[in-house]
């Protein structure tokens, strides 16, 4: 039996379009240059405060606070009208009649995380959901370990799927293999970096034997 941890926003949840256009909400606001879609994707990293910088904003003129409480407002606002990724759930289906277990690991706070999974319909295909207790999007690493723990996951037997240079370095940390898909918050480019296997979409997982 195989483990299979999942990141959501941008792997699952396709909320590329959504968070760039939130985003832009904010630059404009602050008359900083608005992002378009491959410059994002160059761009968006972890943690989020980082990104922000790279992106223009002062933190010495406001407190990060604000933004991202902006942010996380515009977003969860309407995430509702974001849908899944092409074949997540052929995927997910055909990792389930596998007899595999699911798992969902998310920067998203966790009552968000749940809710979202309903919306869309997803929730009880996973045995377990881990987010974070608050909505500054941090590392993921420590929710990680715990969810390794708690649902007593062989890490040998376990895989990450994600789609940003974060999630490989979690699944460093957590001592877990790890596969990465261009279609979400970064570019191939970037993501080609880690060495990780990266495929362009969800549907690739079915060819070859990835899943």
């Amino acid at each position: 039996m195989k483990s299979v941890i999942w990141d959501w926003n941008g792997t699952l949840l396709n909320d590329l379009d959504h968070c760039i256009a939130s985003i832009n909400v904010l630059l404009e606001k602050r008359q900083l240059p608005l992002l378009s879609h491959n410059h994002y994707k160059e761009v968006f990293s972890f943690p989020v405060k980082d990104y922000y910088t790279a992106i223009g904003f002062d933190f010495s003129k406001e407190d990060f606070a604000i933004p991202a409480r902006e942010f996380i407002d515009l977003y969860n606002d309407k995430v509702e009208h974001c849908s899944l990724h092409p074949a997540a759930n052929v995927v997910l289906a055909h990792l389930q009649n596998k007899g595999n277990k699911q798992f969902v690991l998310s920067a998203m706070q966790e009552d968000m995380l749940e809710k979202t999974l309903k919306q869309q319909g997803i929730f009880d295909f996973f045995d377990a959901i881990a987010g974070l207790n608050h909505h500054y999007a941090t590392s993921k690493i420590e929710r990680g370990e715990q969810l390794i723990e708690q649902n007593k996951i062989s890490k040998d037997n376990a895989v990450m799927i994600g789609d940003t240079i974060h999630d490989y370095e979690v699944a460093e940390q957590l001592g877990i293999k790890c596969i990465l898909i261009a279609d979400g918050h970064q570019s191939a480019r970037r993501l080609k970096s880690t060495g990780a296997p990266v495929l362009d979409n969800l549907e690739e997982l079915l060819k070859n034997g990835w899943v």
